[in-house]
């Protein structure tokens, strides 16, 4: 503090020999804001160009300045080429309406580099409710506006990135086309390219997710079951923000496509009345893994007499059961009086 009451000294004698802090109270405050780890800076609106009378410790090794540097001057010379002039307005206005403001500028230490700084500012009158300082405190938050240019880089990666993803699937569902009708197998590159679209509705919207590393089930589930079910009513969705890996997508696309085709070709979405329960929570498998459980029950459609012969649910459902055989995924599937219920479980590192 020594140090800065030499400049408050030297600024006082240039003010009339007035001092800005007077008695205990003046005391207590220098002593508080010498140890605060927050740069505080005091400026005297009441003498031309409202100069900065009392600075910390902390503002001193946050702009590289020292106090004598900095004392008399209007914190204006902080700011540079690129620092926005519409924020310096919002900070002009609050001085000239004496209100409080939090604006976010690119300020410039001594030696010239550059940091973003997260000024409050506000207005402290003395006892007869007169104007005495403005208050100022500076917090150094460069690594979080990084943090957020990296996040925003990521986003427009990611949709880049979704762009060419649908280009990929639509050239897929192209070539899958014309090879089917110079085969004379249209019906089986139907098939394949219904398969080829779910996979796409599960990945498109996951992918800003994707940056960040999981994504969010409920939205992916939407996304494949949405064309089965246009009126909205078919389906119940109970579950929350529950977040998975990325590279699950698929298994979980492919699998309740082919719970979808089957519900609406034998179960619940074969007539107008069924429908589908699906679920989606974390628990702990069999083995004591982290794993997403995705449970899917059918109600209303045909009355089931008995399970099928065979549980192989045909090519679609082998598809898909070798995906999650690659993930040490499960399918398990009860045909009960009511409906199917079927559980698709997946073990899970992140949550």
């Amino acid at each position: 503090m020594r140090s800065s009451d030499q400049a408050h000294r030297a600024f006082d004698e240039r003010s009339e020999g007035s001092d800005p802090f007077e008695g205990a109270t003046g005391l207590l405050f220098e002593q508080a804001m010498a140890q605060t780890r927050m740069a505080v800076c005091l400026t005297d609106p009441n003498h031309p160009d409202d100069p900065i009378i009392f600075c910390n410790k902390a503002f001193q090794k946050l702009t590289g300045y020292d106090s004598s540097e900095i004392v008399g001057r209007n914190c204006r010379f902080l700011q540079g080429p690129d620092t926005d002039q519409k924020q310096v307005t919002k900070i002009r206005e609050a001085i000239r309406e004496e209100s409080v403001a939090v604006v976010e500028l690119l300020n410039y230490r001594k030696d010239g580099s550059s940091f973003w700084n997260t000024l409050h500012l506000g207005p402290i009158y003395d006892e007869s409710g007169n104007l005495k300082y403005f208050f100022g405190s500076q917090w150094d938050v460069t690594d979080i506006h990084q943090s957020r240019a990296e996040e925003r880089h990521a986003k427009a990666m990611a949709r880049e990135v979704s762009h060419r993803l649908k280009n990929v699937f639509a050239v897929i569902g192209g070539i899958v086309n014309i090879t089917g009708r110079s085969m004379d197998a249209r019906d089986v590159a139907r098939k394949i390219n219904e398969r080829v679209q779910a996979l796409g509705r599960s990945y498109e919207p996951t992918l800003d997710d994707a940056a960040l590393g999981t994504i969010h089930v409920g939205q992916a589930i939407r996304s494949v079951l949405s064309p089965y079910d246009p009126e909205g009513d078919r389906f119940v969705f109970t579950g929350n923000g529950v977040r998975t890996e990325p590279n699950a997508i698929s298994a979980i696309g492919l699998t309740l496509h082919e719970l979808a085709t089957n519900a609406t070709k034998y179960g619940a979405l074969s007539n107008k009345e069924g429908t589908v329960e699906v679920s989606w929570k974390h628990a702990k498998d069999r083995l004591g893994r982290n794993s997403l459980e995705i449970d899917w029950k059918e109600s209303g459609g045909p009355r089931i007499e008995a399970a099928p012969v065979s549980d192989s649910g045909g090519t679609g459902f082998d598809i898909a059961e070798t995906l999650l055989s690659h993930a040490h995924g499960v399918l398990e599937r009860h045909w009960e009086e009511d409906g199917l219920r079927a559980q698709l479980v997946l073990p899970i590192a992140n949550r």
